[in-house]
């Protein structure tokens, strides 16, 4: 776009303004109004307009010329670059180097993701104020530094890769299980990851945690159907009916897998975060019944995957299952390490009180579901975490 307005208005300066302007004005009006149905366009009709607008400031005579040279322009369109989807092609644009990886999955998400402040911040496990004054900070820094839409080149692909396998991943877990609103589900949200996730696999097909990635995704979107009882209240894991589970669906998450596997044992690059996190569903879905889980496996695995991402999300994984190996008392002492940074984490609450639950501890697994439920805001969970509050003895 900048190449395009630079040859229409011969102003390099003006042109990189411009396209930074209309990046800005789209982080400001797509959120609250939507993704335009093509946004390429939108951005580049924006970036001209604001172009001929400071054209108009500078130089009053010289806009009727410059306005001309729009009407009659000949130059050949940009090119789209490797990327051929509109929307893949801006997240890879707004996944840019220059902002640091979290500012630019947190606006991104902003921008194309249609998340809300809280449900960003909600995802990384910060306050919604913090998560604000970040996402003003990189749009800050995007003016300030004259950062411009530009069309994503192949040498932009892997150096932007981590930061938008990252955006695809938070826009799939907000839409299989919604943190506010009345659908426990956001179908739209998981679909759209899922097709994003196809496009980067067509795009970068010897990419390990690309396929780890939708290997992941589909093996979780598979559990849909059997994710949320008719009563509208969440079904876990172990009490899921495994009949409803898409084997399709299963299938060809598992083949990606298994690609993975063979390719490792090839020589290939050892298995990233979505590798082994794919590798642990593969152990959920591949068990007849939950009492045929193998857990020893899956706390290995989450052993391999806390050395690459000790994220306490990821440790608070490995606690539960590790109370499935060793019991709920272990389970419990890894989890209790975890309680000054998830505090405000819904879902620490909920693990520590079914732990607490299964020791015995009545009063204290209360305590505990009343905080899980104080912190949750998807409607199916609430009714489950209520139901297993008020099935403690006394």
């Amino acid at each position: 776009m900048v190449a395009s307005l630079t040859r229409r208005f011969g102003d390099l300066g003006v042109a990189e303004d411009a396209t930074a302007e209309a990046f800005l004005a789209a982080a400001e009006r797509w959120p609250r109004e939507g993704v335009p149905p093509n946004p390429g366009g939108w951005l580049a009709t924006t970036a001209t307009r604001r172009a001929i607008d400071r054209l108009r400031r500078e130089s009053q005579h010289d806009a009727k010329h410059q306005a001309a040279r729009l009407v009659y322009d000949d130059t050949p369109p940009e090119p789209t670059g490797p990327v051929d989807d509109d929307r893949l092609r801006l997240v890879f644009t707004c996944c840019h180097p220059a902002l640091a990886l979290e500012a630019r999955v947190a606006l991104t998400l902003r921008l194309l993701g249609g998340l809300t402040v809280a449900e960003i911040a909600r995802a990384f496990l910060v306050r919604e104020t913090t998560m604000a004054q970040r996402i003003t900070r990189a749009k800050a820094k995007i003016k300030a530094a004259h950062i411009p839409y530009r069309v994503p080149r192949a040498a932009d692909i892997r150096e932007r890769l981590t930061g938008v396998l990252a955006v695809v991943y938070l826009v799939f877990n907000e839409g299989y299980l919604a943190s506010e609103g009345d659908d426990p589900v956001r179908v739209d949200l998981t679909d759209e990851a899922i097709r994003l996730g196809r496009l980067l696999r067509t795009l970068l097909p010897d990419n390990g945690e690309v396929a780890g990635l939708l290997a992941l995704m589909l093996l979780t979107d598979a559990r849909r159907a059997a994710r949320v009882s008719r009563t509208g209240e969440l079904v876990t894991l172990d009490q899921q009916d495994r009949s409803a589970w898409d084997r399709t669906l299963i299938a060809e998450g598992n083949a990606l897998v298994r690609e993975r596997i063979e390719a490792v044992a090839a020589g290939g690059e050892p298995p990233g975060r979505y590798q082994l996190q794919a590798a642990i569903n593969v152990v959920h879905t591949d068990a007849p019944s939950a009492g045929d889980t193998d857990w020893s496996t899956i706390v290995a695995l989450y052993g391999r995957l806390v050395l690459l991402d000790s994220s306490p999300i990821v440790r608070l994984n490995r606690a539960v299952a590790v109370a499935e190996v060793d019991g709920p008392g272990a389970g419990l002492a890894e989890i209790d390490r975890l309680a000054e940074v998830l505090d405000g984490y819904h879902a620490f609450h909920a693990a520590r009180a079914d732990l607490l639950r299964r020791l015995g501890r009545g009063g204290e697994s209360r305590t505990a579901y009343d905080r899980a439920l104080a912190l949750a805001g998807n409607p199916a969970e609430r009714a489950f975490l209520t139901r297993r509050r008020d099935q403690l003895a006394g």
